[in-house]
């Protein structure tokens, strides 16, 4: 059966700035484990911990850019372009663009704060 989301769930985020998360589809608004799907807009100068999840991560950068560290490279993530980070990648993102950034993203299965494994 459809059901029809009429508005996101705000979720607080990880990082030294602050980072809006308003998830559509996820454990938190729609209690489904399967798929996450949010729109995120993170500060300048926002940057998380590390993290190794246990999901796939879909990033498309909508404004700004992203800067996305794995252990063998920095990306570069600009307005336009996507980045897949897959299940158990390190992984650490940040917007250290004077704008921020606003991005989308859809993590396989749903993203947890128990299956995301930040770094100390």
């Amino acid at each position: 059966m459809a059901k029809h989301i009429k508005a996101p769930t705000q979720i607080e985020a990880e990082g030294n700035k602050k980072k809006i998360i308003e998830e559509f589809f996820g454990k938190v608004n729609t209690d489904n484990s399967n798929i996450s799907i949010a729109k995120m807009k993170s500060s300048p100068g926002w940057g998380e911990p590390g993290q190794t999840p246990e999901s796939d991560e879909f990033t498309l950068v909508l404004n700004g850019y992203l800067k996305v560290e794995n252990k063998d490279k920095i990306y570069v993530v600009e307005k336009g372009e996507a980045i897949i980070v897959k299940t158990g990648e390190w992984v650490k993102y940040s917007s250290p663009e004077p704008e921020g950034a606003e991005y989308r993203a859809a993590c396989l299965p749903a993203f947890s704060p128990d299956t995301v494994h930040r770094d100390e």
